[in-house]
């Protein structure tokens, strides 16, 4: 089982963000996910999380207890998240907007850079989730080259998998 936690502020795509993973390691990797979301009253810029847990297993308790990795987009939301991380857990930021202060392991893309130079930053959190899923294996490519059209906005699909792609192919380069 993997509980993961996507935090950040409203309009980055955060909650769409668990949904896109818990569907394509559900759905089209079939396995097993919950999520949840939490977010601030405002509509946009206040503080938003999704939590989702993931198993090749039916799922007894759907809440995120000790989280294994942290997708943050946001130093608040890294703030107030990152003491859920477990000791062994990671840490994956957007190094142009989070500065972790924290012992545990860190890994960084520049994923508001990416998007930018993609055309528009609203897509960082696609590259973050290619970033996430080379580097955590969380969900497979496959899954996620299906999820992703499914869950977006049909005239962004090309743009949305061409982020997704750039965070991909940056997780690939880090691992090696």
């Amino acid at each position: 089982m993997i509980e993961i936690r996507f935090a950040g502020f409203g309009g980055q795509g955060i909650i769409r963000s668990g949904i896109i993973v818990g569907k394509a390691a559900s759905i089209y990797d079939g396995g097993f996910a919950t999520m949840s979301q939490t977010f601030g009253p405002e509509a946009r810029g206040g503080a938003c999380s999704s939590q989702l847990v993931v198993s090749d297993e039916k799922i007894l308790y759907p809440y995120v207890v000790g989280t294994d990795f942290l997708m943050v987009m946001s130093q608040e939301a890294c703030d107030k998240f990152e003491p859920e991380v477990k000791d062994d857990g990671l840490l994956i930021i957007d190094e142009d907007l989070v500065k972790p202060k924290t012992k545990k392991r860190v890994i960084s893309i520049p994923a508001t850079r990416f998007a930018e130079q993609l055309g528009n930053r609203i897509f960082a959190n696609v590259v973050m989730l290619g970033f996430v899923t080379a580097t955590t294996g969380v969900a497979s490519l496959e899954g996620m080259e299906k999820a992703i059209p499914s869950l977006v906005p049909e005239r962004f699909v090309d743009k949305n998998l061409k982020a997704f792609y750039k965070g991909y192919e940056f997780g690939q380069k880090m691992k090696k």
